[in-house]
């Protein structure tokens, strides 16, 4: 597990599910296991153990929480419902990261980690198929956690009621867009590992509800006001925030609008719909032009360097506009394809012997 410290020596042990933290480390201890042939005791009983530890952070109802100190006590199977209190002002949650999050891509992370526990394990650690069954788990909460009618998409967090709540105090209890577009994406996924179609139900109500919320220059809002369904953004003045429709002054530290990714989500669910492959694997000339084009950009110390635009981008670093930084996200999208291309021209070679 992925520990986080608050630094000044005082605080908990906790393990964090944020932007893949915990997710990722697991998702490299079971592959370098594979790697290995399954005969480093210590990598295999690391992965164990930090995949235990991820089975008992899972409610019962299938979600996860942001951070974890130990299993989670069970609560109630409810349904995504809206606040009956006022919920600006009411019904926050210090420790909300306790509570069932789809914030920073945590389903996203923690499906494609059981989907590789479960096909590299197999019948060994799987024998019960524990990690299948917590996926499909993790797709019931993701359903049970659609908003109805007049929001059928999703929020970054829930209380155990199942009622959106507020996170940070610029995190408003609202509808997402980009989680929105994340859960969807996230749908489809397990529905390839598991097959049952009822992970593809909720979305075209999603994308229909979704493409009507569209911002005038083509984007989503991150957040969209329960029930009226209007961009809500975030004013600052010193560390005070406050609600408003308006977008003309918005904190620069955070992704107020997000790129809409609708026609790529319907084209994948249309494949899905007609039985296509399931693979978004690129053709041999695109993996090449994409190889060629990441080796061009390696500068004279062998770096691929950013350039900071100034936008409220999610992940990007609160840098001023035109400062270049070395990009972990980056740095890594680039060697998983070199990897990608390298296996490629290892299998072609190997089909020609």
């Amino acid at each position: 597990m992925v520990v986080q410290l608050n630094g000044n020596g005082k605080g908990k042990n906790n393990s964090s599910l944020d932007d893949g933290q915990t997710q990722s480390a697991i998702r490299l201890l079971v592959h370098v296991a594979r790697a290995s042939e399954f005969k480093s005791y210590e990598v295999g009983r690391a992965a164990k153990i930090a995949l235990s530890a991820l089975l008992a952070a899972q409610f019962k109802c299938g979600a996860f929480p942001q951070v974890w100190t130990g299993p989670v006590e069970d609560q109630p199977i409810m349904k995504a419902s809206y606040p009956t209190y006022d919920w600006q002002t009411e019904g926050r949650i210090k420790e909300y990261w306790n509570y069932y999050t789809i914030n920073d891509g945590v389903p996203g992370y923690v499906a494609q980690t059981l989907i590789d526990a479960h096909r590299i394990y197999g019948t060994d650690l799987d024998y019960d198929n524990r990690y299948l069954s917590a996926l499909r788990r993790l797709g019931d909460f993701l359903l049970l956690a659609q908003m109805p009618d007049p929001q059928p998409g999703w929020a970054q967090q829930y209380n155990y009621r199942m009622n959106p709540i507020w996170a940070r105090k610029f995190e408003p209890a609202a509808i997402a867009g980009d989680e929105s577009q994340e859960v969807i994406d996230t749908l489809m996924t397990i529905y390839q590992a598991t097959g049952d179609r009822k992970y593809l139900a909720p979305i075209p109500q999603a994308l229909s509800y979704l493409k009507k919320s569209l911002l005038p220059d083509g984007r989503l809002a991150r957040y969209y006001e329960l029930r009226t369904n209007r961009p809500l953004y975030m004013k600052r003045r010193g560390d005070v925030y406050s609600l408003t429709y308006d977008d003309s002054d918005l904190p620069g530290h955070y992704g107020w609008k997000v790129d809409a990714r609708l026609d790529g989500l319907q084209a994948r669910y249309d494949r899905l719909l007609r039985g296509e492959a399931a693979s978004e694997k690129i053709s041999d000339d695109q993996l090449e032009r994409e190889v060629r084009r990441i080796i061009d950009e390696l500068d004279d110390q062998g770096r691929w360097i950013d350039t900071a635009t100034g936008q409220s981008l999610v992940g990007q670093p609160k840098f001023p506009p035109g400062t270049k930084f070395l990009s972990s996200e980056t740095f890594s999208k680039n060697l998983t394809t070199l990897s990608e291309y390298l296996i490629r021209c290892r299998t072609d070679q190997k089909n020609d012997e």
